[in-house]
């Protein structure tokens, strides 16, 4: 069988790059090979169109092996095991533990409890964890930083006095002031000084890790992926340096700190981010000559990201944290987090959190992406992916470093304003439809209403009414300028119709009639599709019957000097006139008095406010 293969393989020449280039260009047909296919990423370099066995040559990636220093590969050697992480509220105690011990029997193993500040005391712990065997499932705690010592204490005396292994107790407790100042712009110096005690505290634990970095935080409010990158190793190195300057051994010190990533849409992207982040971690970690490798280990809880997720057409949240949830699996992380899809306007209920369970059980269970580590490996665009974003991310691990450190930086307000700023282009992107929101800003449900729906924020309950003393992130979802939008509609009490006034070139008159009526389904208006008028006074005239708010002119470019003006004077004002495109005759439209133009360049969100404007809403 080997010979046959040989034989086989050695009468095929392996093409060079050239040949693919030259076979590419004559498929172009002379368009630009660049601006065709090569990739300008946000995250500040290009991805080719195809990538060979030679991309790799000197890249030390994929000379790693799984569970072993830098651990690209991930933590473990046998498997691609993770938690099946799933938070709640635990403000009482009893109710939170009838949920912890029912969705333990529904395929959850890792539990995350929110307590409030005043509910840590050893009887709400007591209640909370009845009944749970807490060497058989991870725990994970999240209160306000400024009582995580006090926790710790607390679960130290919970599981000596259950006779507990100390070393099969594995959790968490989500001890970050640093994220506090971030996101509500709080001064927490003092609380950072309790870092050592809560680490001496839980040094008896291995597997219980007590300082967190919220890096998800950045995620949610629409930073790159380099950017979250390069962040969270600031902001670990940050934590890291204090714990050992402040006289915590650099290995339990290392050995105590989690991160709690978040996870974009973007698949093989967020695939190499988290093997970047295991290699560049390990590297920072061995400058501070731990006694053993396993202490330069990252462990990652990854969390899909709300940055992306709809109040409309809110099933699509399903698809996008599928496709986050995949990434990070396949990627081998510690734990995932799936948030329902209905987290951003409500409560979840039963049903959602059953269905975001289902979502990690289905990647288990019947794909088996637990069985197989890292089957990235050796894909030369994922290790080259993994190489770039790794570069890009050390970039601005090293510009914190030298201003120095992120702590300083956040105190400056230099993060919240570059996340703030990736942020606002990001909604500027969206608004011209640069990216893309499926059932948002692109293709959206023509009658689905609100019922009732409104965005909702969540928020800890801690440091209320307390004004900030620094700068904060601004966390709007990519989405929410649209639903807004729409909302506002909506709350007019008047649904614009508009009309499509097709006519002329078969082809062009449909894709535009297309168009426009995605365009402006956007704003939540009705929208009228037609099969095609033999004139423009036809047309008007069926479109005054149905009672339209705009009349949009769809045909070809060539046909636009021919039908445009006598429509738009037929038309006289009784209707808002609009042109779908930008034909070469536009100046000469405009010199008639047609004011309204839509098409690929147009900010559709602007657009879309200013015929508001025109219409009275």
């Amino acid at each position: 069988m080997s010979e046959k293969r040989e034989k086989l393989f050695s009468e095929f020449q392996a093409p060079s790059r050239q040949e693919w280039l030259d076979k590419i260009e004559v498929d172009l047909k002379g368009a630009d090979f660049n601006k065709k296919l090569v990739w300008r990423t946000n995250e500040g370099f290009n991805v080719q169109p195809f990538y060979m066995r030679e991309d790799l040559d000197g890249l030390k990636t994929p000379e790693s092996l799984p569970g072993e220093f830098p651990f690209v590969r991930g933590n473990k050697k046998n498997c691609n095991c993770w938690y099946v992480r799933q938070n709640m509220k635990a403000d009482d105690a009893a109710a939170a533990n009838a949920k912890a011990l029912d969705i333990m029997n529904k395929g959850v193993d890792s539990l995350g409890f929110c307590i409030p500040s005043e509910k840590v005391t050893a009887e709400h712990i007591e209640t909370l964890l009845n009944g749970i065997v807490c060497d058989a499932v991870e725990l994970n705690f999240n209160t306000c930083p400024c009582k995580a010592v006090e926790l710790a204490k607390v679960l130290v005396a919970y599981f000596e006095k259950k006779g507990y292994d100390k070393a099969k107790v594995v959790g968490s407790i989500n001890w970050d002031p640093m994220e506090k100042m971030v996101v509500k712009g709080k001064n927490v110096d003092e609380t950072l000084a309790t870092g050592k005690e809560l680490v001496e505290t839980l040094k008896d634990f291995p597997e219980f890790r007590c300082v967190a970095v919220n890096v998800v935080a950045l995620a949610n409010a629409g930073a790159y992926i380099t950017q979250e990158l390069g962040y969270a190793l600031a902001w670990g190195n940050e934590y890291l340096n204090m714990l050992v300057e402040a006289g915590v051994e650099p290995t339990l010190a290392a050995k105590k700190i989690k991160f709690n990533f978040g996870i974009s849409t973007n698949f093989f992207m967020e695939m190499a981010k988290f093997r970047a982040a295991r290699l560049l971690w390990a590297d920072i970690v061995k400058q501070y000559e731990p006694k053993c490798d396993c202490a330069c280990q990252m462990c990652v809880n990854a969390i899909t990201s709300k940055y992306y997720m709809t109040m409309f057409d809110s099933y699509v949240n399903l698809l996008r944290t599928q496709t986050q949830s995949m990434s990070a699996c396949l990627a081998g992380v510690h734990s995932i987090v799936v948030t329902p899809f209905d987290a951003i306007y409500e409560q979840p209920n039963d049903f959602s959190e059953r269905i975001a369970r289902n979502q990690q059980l289905l990647l288990k269970e019947e794909s088996h992406f637990d069985k197989v580590v890292d089957p990235g490996a050796g894909s030369y665009y994922i290790e080259t992916l993994t190489v770039s974003i790794a570069n890009e991310a050390w970039k601005i691990f090293l510009a914190q470093e030298e201003a120095n450190g992120f702590y300083a930086q956040v105190k400056a307000g230099a993060v919240q304003d570059t996340i703030n700023a990736t942020n606002a282009k990001r909604h500027d992107d969206a608004a011209k439809r640069k990216e893309f929101m499926l059932g948002t800003n692109q293709f959206p449900n023509f009658t689905e209403v609100s019922d009732g729906k409104q965005a909702i924020c969540c928020c800890c309950g801690c440091c209320k009414d307390e004004a900030p003393e620094y700068k904060t992130i601004e966390s709007a979802r990519l989405a929410s300028d649209f639903e807004d939008l729409r909302l506002t509609v909506e709350k007019s009490g008047k649904q614009p119709v508009a009309f499509m006034l097709t006519i002329g070139n078969l082809a062009m008159r449909q894709a535009r009639a297309q168009f426009s009526c995605n365009f402006l389904a956007c704003a939540g208006y009705k929208v009228i599709d037609n099969l095609g008028f033999e004139t423009v006074e036809a047309g008007v005239d069926a479109a005054l019957a149905a009672k339209a708010d705009i009349v949009v002119l769809c045909s070809s470019d060539d046909e636009y000097a021919e039908y445009s003006v006598p429509a738009f004077k037929y038309l006289n004002n009784r209707a808002l006139f609009v042109v779908a495109g930008a034909p070469a005759c536009m100046e000469d439209l405009q010199k008639e008095g047609i004011e309204n133009f839509i098409h690929v360049r147009s900010n559709v969100l602007e657009t879309l406010k200013q015929y508001n404007a025109k219409l009275g809403i």
